[in-house]
């Protein structure tokens, strides 16, 4: 069973539905009960804009990306938009971004997007908005 329970839920309201679903379990099997917080993850659409056009229209774009792949894009962007960390690998400085992708939620998403617009605007390209034919 997975259940959002919205902000402001008491505590109180959590652990009786829990409890409710507790005491319906069959006892014959083996359970596992995890409690996060809830976050909504970006959407199947800003993913395929990501991918499918903002992407694909640097790579096409720009004669300085030649070579690229959208995956090197992936984690160049990311590494300028949230910061890199630097790490030590054999001892041999290794530098990743901060964050990844798939853990932001749709508003960190779309800030995102909106930095890539900004990128693509330096380097004189245009990325269509969402939605918006190329």
């Amino acid at each position: 069973m997975n259940r959002i329970f919205p902000k402001g839920t008491e505590p109180e309201q959590i652990a009786r539905a829990v409890f409710a679903l507790a005491r319906r379990l069959d006892t014959g099997k083996s359970w596992q009960v995890t409690l996060q917080e809830y976050r909504p993850r970006r959407t199947d659409a800003q993913n395929a804009y990501l991918w499918g056009v903002a992407y694909p229209m640097f790579l096409t774009g720009h004669e300085a990306l030649r070579g690229w792949t959208k995956d090197d894009l992936h984690e160049f962007f990311l590494g300028e938009h949230f910061g890199w960390e630097t790490l030590d690998l054999a001892g041999k400085p290794y530098h990743k971004p901060r964050r990844r992708s798939s853990r932001l939620n749709k508003q960190e998403f779309s800030d995102y997007i909106e930095f890539l617009n900004q990128r693509a605007a330096e380097l004189g390209l245009w990325l269509p908005e969402p939605g918006e034919t190329p």
